[in-house]
């Protein structure tokens, strides 16, 4: 029998819920079980547990049905559990390193009680650790062992079951179980309490709990706070039936008590009048029915509060709080207010904004504005097809509106039209952000399509990377854009985990691939032969595709390589296309090369799709591009000359020199050797590609846009969607062939 059963729900989470797996199997203290409670085996959350499984015997995965919640799932949990004690973790929690070792000697020292309260620690998710949390419950504790009746402190509502160790004959023998709904940590807690024959405490901080940035779903606004009220009945009348003492029935009355009244007194929790005056009046006839005999109301305004709950007296509690909220309303500063007036009356979006949305206007945008390109382009193209009810328009800036296709309606970033569809429309998508001043409509749906798979570090991940976060801006307002995005696309489950730590929201992640992609599955051999010609690549070489990435530690386009050299080296056999990054486009340095008339320059060209599939072989860095490619199962080779300056300034998620997509050369004599010895394209090389490919060409499989289009603007559920083609039944895009001249 193993010391302790870790019970940890993995519904959802996935960015965090490996730190919270790796957290307790890397416990110096090793005897115990980790309970993994998975819920849909197919899910992200249930492959990252599976994962784990497989590699340490200590994990026991459970299922539990996604629709049963965290109680639910707790509840699997408890039946699966063979250990001594009890713990409980959510999945973007994790265990202090050495917590169990020192549960472990505590609970001995205090002879294996039924209960043991310990601290935790609330960490932000951006400003860190907040320190303990219950240093209530230590004050005046008695030493050893004691019931609830013996420490005024307890029972706590507000001590969640995470933050105990339950010694497990004592749950099964009361039948204890986590109830249904929001609120069920206040009941499991209270009844825990009120049961335990001997309670012990350790005053030390064993668990680091994640607040998520939208705040606790408590507080959240929705129906389950009238949960509340049930956990409140439930409470009250198992205390009763437990007879515990009229000290004791004061103290949970007065905790319950304020709970309902700071909901009641928020009314973002609870939508619309009607749901207020309901919960209201029916936590006044639960206030009558509990209140213990003798109960005396504390003074002052909270005071107040009881007493027009206890007569449930709605108006008069309504215009209490009204009265504050409209003195804060009257000290707001004048000169910030007119400020606003002024602003409004320069700018025609206000206007805008009062119109009606089109419920079949859709707006896309790729980088900025800088054309027609990426995955927006690719759904606007299966919109067309797809959901021919949908008006689109494409935002473009002044120097890329001649670039646009003649079909494709375009609208210049700034002009009237542009703050006119932007305020009407329905759907939005981009791969980047729109600007600040953009506002998130009720009813308008946003959908943030990425551009690219992450290596280097994203959003609020950069902040430990200075020569980064400049680059990104201010991480507040990255996050006000960010709480704009209802949809957010993922093309590997690796994304879908970034994505989460990344840009904390409450969008929903939509693993369906990227759009763009989908053109490595649906194009020909002769659609490569023609993208070849109009490049003018000659149809006897070999095409090598030469696409570095952006330095946040330079400003000037300085090649890792000596571009003329290298082409030298290669020899007439190959002919390298330069594509480099965007951030580069007209710097001296990149006009330099060009000039030297050693290479094909194609970074102007619109789609990044087509240079690929004009290409036989990538080199490339640490760009992005190197996931997209994978998909045509070409070459790829690592020019990592930097990687530890790359890894050190700008941050990576993984390290890519041990997992590579192909040969790695870190001098350019090994990259030329790598090209003239064949080792581009041999056995070992196509070895590393494959293992690359299934773990980052996950959701790619030519039908991504059409899911994008199904869930989107057609609404389909995301279980009607087409299933995702396994990678061993797709057919990559053909390179087109050589002709070889004498």
């Amino acid at each position: 029998m193993p010391r302790f059963s870790v019970v940890v729900p993995a519904h959802d989470g996935p960015g965090r819920l490996p730190d919270c797996l790796d957290s307790v199997l890397g416990q110096s203290f090793a005897d115990f079980e980790l309970i993994a409670v998975a819920g849909a085996p197919e899910g992200l959350c249930a492959s990252i547990v599976a994962a784990h499984a497989d590699r340490d015997p200590r994990i026991k995965v459970v299922h539990s049905p996604p629709d049963d919640g965290l109680p639910g799932a707790r509840n699997a949990g408890i039946a699966a559990a063979e250990g001594e004690f009890l713990l409980f973790l959510d999945g973007d929690d994790t265990l202090v390193p050495g917590a169990l070792g020192v549960l472990d000697a505590h609970l001995t020292e205090v002879e294996e009680p039924d209960l043991l309260l310990f601290d935790h620690e609330r960490v932000h998710w951006f400003d860190g650790g907040r320190g303990p949390t219950l240093e209530r419950l230590w004050q005046g504790a008695p030493a050893g062992t004691f019931t609830v009746e013996q420490h005024a402190a307890l029972p706590d509502v507000l001590v969640p079951a995470w933050s105990a160790a339950y010694r497990r004959d004592f749950v099964s023998r009361h039948e204890l179980a986590f109830v249904p709904g929001m609120f069920t940590d206040t009941v499991w807690s209270v009844l825990a309490a009120l049961r335990a024959e001997r309670i012990a405490v350790l005053d030390r901080v064993c668990v680091r709990h994640l607040l998520r940035r939208q705040g606790s779903r408590n507080q959240l606004p929705g129906l389950h706070h009238m949960d509340l009220l049930d956990q409140f009945d439930l409470v009250m009348r198992r205390a009763v039936e437990l007879k515990a003492d009229a000290a004791l029935l004061g103290r949970l009355f007065d905790q319950l008590v304020c709970g309902v009244l700071k909901t009641a007194a928020s009314p973002g929790r609870l939508p619309g009048p009607a749901l207020r005056r309901q919960y209201f009046r029916r936590a006044a006839r639960l206030y009558r029915h509990h209140r213990p005999a003798g109960h005396r109301p504390p003074g002052g305004s909270v005071g107040l509060q009881y007493a027009l709950l206890a007569c449930g007296c709605y108006p008069a509690f309504r215009a209490l709080r009204g009265t504050r909220r409209g003195l804060s309303r009257v000290a707001r500063p004048a000169g910030r207010f007119l400020g606003r007036l002024r602003k409004r009356s320069s700018n025609p979006y206000r206007a805008f904004l009062r119109r009606p949305l089109d419920e079949n206007l859709a707006v896309f945008s790729s980088y900025w504005g800088r054309g027609y390109a990426c995955n927006p382009a690719a759904i606007h193209a299966a919109a067309r097809r797809l959901a021919p009810h949908i008006k689109a328009v494409f935002l473009t800036t002044e120097d890329h509106a001649r670039q646009m296709p003649d079909d494709v309606e375009s609208v210049v970033i700034g002009s009237d039209r542009y703050w006119e569809v932007m305020a009407t429309a329905k759907y939005t998508f981009n791969n980047v952000n729109f600007e600040m001043a953009v506002k998130k409509r009720p009813g308008t749906v946003h959908v943030q399509t990425q551009h690219g798979t992450p290596l280097k570090r994203m959003g609020v991940d950069q902040v430990e990377f200075p020569a980064a976060a400049a680059t990104a801006g201010p991480l507040g307002k990255l996050l006000q854009r960010v709480d704009r995005w209802d949809f957010n696309l993922s093309s590997n489950r690796h994304s879908t985990e970034v994505w989460e730590r990344a840009y904390p929201g409450a969008y929903e992640s939509l693993d369906v691939g990227y759009p763009r992609n989908d053109a490595f599955y649906t194009s020909t051999a002769q659609d490569a032969a023609a993208i070849r010609r109009r490049l003018g690549v000659p149809e006897d070489r070999i095409a090598v595709l030469y696409a570095p990435t952006h330095r946040d530690y330079r400003t000037d386009f300085l090649p890792q390589l000596d571009l003329g050299a290298f082409c030298e080296a290669l020899g007439e056999q190959f002919v390298v296309l330069l594509r480099a990054h965007h951030s580069y486009e007209g710097s001296a340095g990149l006009e330099g090369m060009l000039r030297s008339g050693a290479l094909i320059d194609v970074t102007e060209h619109r789609s990044t799709e087509e240079v690929c599939l004009a290409a036989d072989v990538l080199i490339t860095d640490y760009s992005s591009i190197m996931f997209d490619y994978a998909n045509l199962d070409r070459p790829i080779v690592v020019y990592a000359d930097d990687w530890d300056v790359y890894r050190e300034t700008r941050g990576v998620y993984f390290d890519l020199l041990a997992a590579p997509p192909g040969p790695v050369a870190r001098t350019q004599d090994e990259l030329a050797r790598i090209f003239c010895s064949g080792e581009w394209d041999d056995e070992d090389a196509a070895r590393l590609r494959g293992a690359f490919r299934e773990r980052f060409c996950e959701f790619d499989d030519g039908l991504a846009a059409e899911r994008v289009v199904r869930r989107v603007l057609l609404g389909e559920p995301a279980e009607a969607l087409p299933p995702v083609v396994p990678l061993g039944e797709r057919v990559p895009a053909p390179a087109a062939a050589r002709v070889l001249h004498h």
